[in-house]
Parts: structure tokens; sequence; C-alpha cells
């Protein structure tokens, strides 16, 4: 008798591994399946390093900026030479504007509002309009962006996905230019 009650209860738990073990892989699939699909990519602001990252170059940027001679003190564009000697008490506001301004565009969770509110959402033609920034001025703003972003060590995808944005608004910057040249 004892020996019949010993293979009931090998029976038992055999019965019982049996009708558990498929559950338990099911458990073991659906774990490995979430490892397996890839986790959503990172926005462009996390791959930056964040607010704090940003601030960095855009603080080594905008005194780059200034220092430049064809856009900085030194520039022809008279406008753009009286900014960057008459108005720099204004540059720590700026910086703070351009972080925000990149924070935001590059999907942070910082909100860039315009001073000047214009046509567009960022308001950039408003902010640069007496400035009267030339698509060679932009451009040369653009290649100090490039030099800052590669003084950061930013990698390769980064940096274009930054100059891209940048350039993105290049209409928007020099519509002060535009419509004095259309004046003549």
């Amino acid at each position: 008798m004892a020996k019949a009650t010993s293979i009931t209860r090998r029976s038992m738990v055999a019965g019982l591994a049996l009708t558990a073990a498929p559950a338990a892989l099911a458990e073991i699939d659906s774990a490995y399946a979430q490892v397996r699909q890839p986790t959503p990519e990172k926005s462009l602001y996390e791959r930056l390093g964040g607010v704090f990252a940003i601030a960095a170059v855009v603080d080594h940027f905008s005194d780059a900026v200034v220092k430049n001679p064809v856009v900085g003190r030194k520039s022809k564009n008279p406008q753009l030479r009286e900014w960057h000697t008459k108005d720099l008490e204004r540059l720590p506001g700026l910086k703070f504007m351009r972080t925000l301004w990149v924070c935001n565009v590059s999907g942070g969770p910082f909100q860039f509002t315009a001073t000047k509110p214009g046509s567009t959402p960022l308001g950039l033609e408003e902010a640069h309009r007496d400035l009267r920034i030339s698509p060679a001025e932009f451009d040369e703003v653009a290649a100090e962006l490039g030099r800052t972003l590669d003084f950061a060590k930013v990698p390769k995808r980064e940096k274009a996905e930054v100059l891209a944005a940048f350039a993105a608004h290049k209409d928007e910057v020099t519509a002060g230019y535009a419509a004095r040249a259309k004046r003549g």
C-alpha cells in the first residue's frame, strides 16, 4: 500500500508540473519578448544630455558669436556690431532664451515663448528683424554653432539634427534683411 501512495504522489507532482509548465513557459516567453522589443528612441534633448549640457553649449556658442569677426563685435553689419558691443547686458538673458529654445525644439520638457511674438510659433523673425541678418551672416552663425558642437564633442548624428533644426529657421531670422532688400 505504501508503494501505491508513493506512486500516486509522484504522479500528482508530475501532473502538477506538467500543468504549470505551459504557464511558466508563457511567462518566460513574455519576459523574453519584452527584453527583445526595441526600447523607444531617446529624444534629441535626452541624447544631448539634457538642460545642463545644452546650457553649456549655448553659453560657449553665445560667447563665440560675440567674438566672431563676421557676425560679432567687428561685423560689417552695423546692427550686429552694435548689438555685440552696446547691448551685451542682454547676453545672459539671451543665453537663457537660447537654452529654452534648444530644449524646446529638441523634445525637452521646457517651453520656449518668444519675447516678441510674430507670425511663426517661435517668433524668431521679430526677435531678429531689426538686426537685418543676411543669409551669409546666418550661415556664419550656423558654422559657429557647428564649431561649438565639435568643441563640446557632440556626436555626428546629434550635431546634424541640431544644425538642421537651426537651419529650418533661416527664413525667419533673415526676414528683416529680406524685407529691407525688397525696399531697396
